[in-house]
């Protein structure tokens, strides 16, 4: 079955011309990474298209090939110019993980989706999906393989950075074989591993030192120390100089203390929504509880929002947490 989707998938690509690709809201390295290795893909094949994301590109991935190229509508655009029947979705757990990037889809557009969320609905009218694959980034590495298209380093150095970003530097449970088999030969083709993982794992900007100060001062446990927590708001990223993108990586902290089983981050977004960031050590599927309130992901990583007040939410999230532990 997973071979006739790969073929699918590549006849989708070969047939048509003049694409969009897009991913989700708020985009990590494997939606960038994903993004980028699907625009090679298709200039290797002599296609036109378009990559474009609600956000912009987080500063720590414009390394990445051509990611400049990569169009916002953070700032850069105010509204569709135009509307797209060629789509191809990459990363995107559901439609709605596109955010305002679907105003520039057809109503009538055709649309590849290739994601690996166990959470997916196959919103697609073309699905290439894998749930067991570590990042899209895995699926996209077959889908070269299946086009018979041999990467070059720029590729091979997107293709292990969603790698490297969605298994935790290759320290999460999903580093299958297969990734640890995929990273090998992309270290064949010329990929620079130590330094991606310097640049990506490692290095830390002051306005992210700041905002984990910030964040760990808050930091909360349930009485059986089973759930730990921490919050910030969108005030705390103007006083302290950080950004989005500085918050990845802090839900790790309270999951990372000794005998928590589920950690939390919750982030303001002024009065409108909070957005919670949800990691597992494997007891709860936070991807259900993620789905309660409209959300999605992993088993062990996953995500939504909500529109009540962050002490509304916090009550919320955790009671359905607990329940989930209670349950299992």
């Amino acid at each position: 079955m997973w071979v006739e989707d790969l073929k699918e998938a590549a006849a989708f690509i070969r047939e048509r011309d003049d694409f969009l690709i897009v991913s989700h809201v708020q985009p990590d390295g494997d939606a960038i990474s994903s993004t980028v290795v699907m625009g090679w893909l298709l200039e290797q094949l002599g296609k036109t298209y378009t990559m474009l994301n609600e956000g912009p590109v987080p500063s720590r991935l414009r390394f990445l090939w051509k990611s400049s190229e990569i169009r916002s509508l953070d700032g850069e655009l105010n509204g569709p110019t135009r509307q797209y029947r060629n789509v191809i979705c990459v990363d995107c757990a559901d439609y709605a993980r596109a955010g305002r990037a679907r105003e520039w889809i057809a109503p009538d557009a055709e649309i590849l989706n290739i994601d690996h969320h166990p959470t997916n609905d196959g919103f697609g009218r073309v699905n290439l999906m894998k749930f067991d694959a570590a990042a899209t980034a895995e699926i996209l590495f077959e889908l070269l393989d299946e086009m018979a298209l041999r990467p070059d380093v720029h590729v091979a150095t997107a293709i292990y950075t969603g790698l490297l970003t969605d298994t935790g530097g290759f320290r999460y449970s999903n580093t299958s074989p297969l990734v640890m088999a995929m990273a090998s030969r992309l270290l064949e083709l010329g990929v620079n591993g130590p330094e991606l993982a310097e640049t990506l794992l490692e290095r830390m900007t002051v306005g992210q030192l700041h905002i984990l100060q910030r964040g760990l001062s808050r930091l909360s446990l349930t009485s059986n120390q089973r759930i730990a927590w921490v919050w910030v708001t969108s005030e705390d990223l103007e006083e302290t100089g950080a950004t989005n993108e500085d918050l990845e990586g802090l839900v790790n902290y309270p999951r990372n203390i000794e005998g928590v089983e589920v950690g939390l981050l919750f982030k303001q977004n002024g009065t409108q929504s909070v957005k919670v960031s949800m990691r597992s050590a494997g007891k709860a599927n936070v991807a259900a509880i993620a789905q309660l309130f409209g959300g999605g992901g992993h088993v062990k990583a996953a995500g939504c929002r909500l529109t009540d007040p962050l002490p509304d939410t916090i009550e919320q999230v955790i009671g359905a947490v607990q329940k989930a532990l209670d349950e299992s």
